[in-house]
């Protein structure tokens, strides 16, 4: 395990917090403020969500109902990240029916790779999600599993979102069962689960918050995740020659980023458009319109191998 891991979540905008009833204390032992938020009483169980560790604080609601309407509100773009800490805070996301909404950014931009990972999914569409910004930034030892990272090159990096104020992304929004939520989590180990509230391309949000797949960081995703375990972080990342996932400084994985791209024009100009110019290399400034001219010209071109073709093929 490497020692020299990268900072926790950057680039996380400064949210105002929304005008609520709110009491503050702070421990004689702790610089971090905590927020209860007080609200009225409800049937369902009490709700209990940990705002990203970035900003310092905590959420806690009192029922599904209150955060339902607290992020489908229209001052939610300037209240702070909500962080999903374990399967107990996704199931107060679930809907009456028994259904959790996902948002996709990459590949589940792809209906057809949605429906491999979600066979019963339901409801997929379009939507928009504000102050977030696309980034290849994050190490995926699935494409060392599959054959298609190539480390002399560095180009081995999955998509990830962070917080980015002013940006906006237009992403896909579906719905899966509540049963699935177990291997959901197992299977997106690596990443930070937050809720957040899409929008329909025309403004309106979504009734129920959705899950999104954030930037993590290593410090969290070895002391939280493998709960500092050297073997567990071995069998997910390192046998791979993996030793740090969150990174700057690595390209795009190429099969990948052709099928995100053909994902997202399979969705209209609007996706495709906002996937060129929203989506950035490790540096931040970079876009994968600029990115596909210059340097990573050609990959559009490029078939994956034939045992990935319908996987990777938009």
């Amino acid at each position: 395990m490497t020692t020299n891991l990268i900072p926790n979540l950057r680039a996380a905008p400064s949210y105002s917090r929304r005008r609520v009833h709110i009491t503050h204390r702070r421990s004689l032992n702790s610089t971090r403020e905590e927020s209860t938020v007080s609200a009225s009483s409800s049937s369902l169980t009490k709700l209990g969500l940990r705002l990203n560790r970035s900003l310092g604080s905590q959420f806690m609601a009192s029922s599904s109902s209150d955060i339902q309407s607290t992020f489908s509100s229209s001052s939610f773009s300037s209240f702070p990240l909500v962080e999903l800490e374990d399967e107990s805070d996704f199931e107060k996301l679930v809907s009456s029916d028994g259904y959790i909404i996902i948002c996709g950014f990459g590949s589940l931009l792809s209906e057809r790779s949605a429906r491999s990972t979600f066979p019963e999914l339901k409801n997929f569409r379009v939507g928009r999600l504000k102050g977030f910004r696309r980034v290849f930034a994050h190490v995926a030892p699935i494409f060392f599993e599959r054959g298609i990272a190539k480390p002399d090159t560095k180009e081995i990096s999955s998509l990830s979102v962070e917080p980015c104020e002013g940006e906006m992304l237009i992403v896909t929004v579906f719905e899966v069962q509540k049963s699935e939520i177990p291997a959901f989590i197992k299977r997106e180990i690596e990443f930070r689960f937050s809720a957040v509230s899409p929008e329909t391309l025309d403004g309106k949000p979504f009734t129920n918050p959705a899950v999104l797949c954030a930037r993590y960081s290593d410090e969290e995703f070895f002391n939280v995740r493998c709960k500092g375990s050297k073997e567990m972080f071995y069998q997910l990342y390192g046998r791979h020659g993996i030793d740090k996932i969150w990174r700057d400084d690595t390209l795009p994985c190429r099969a990948y980023l052709r099928h995100c791209v053909l994902a997202a024009k399979n969705l209209g100009d609007v996706a495709y458009n906002n996937f060129l110019d929203h989506t950035y290399l490790g540096d931040r400034k970079t876009t994968i319109r600029e990115y596909l001219a210059t340097t990573g010209s050609g990959i559009m071109e490029e078939e994956p191998p034939e045992s990935l073709k319908t996987r990777y093929g938009g």
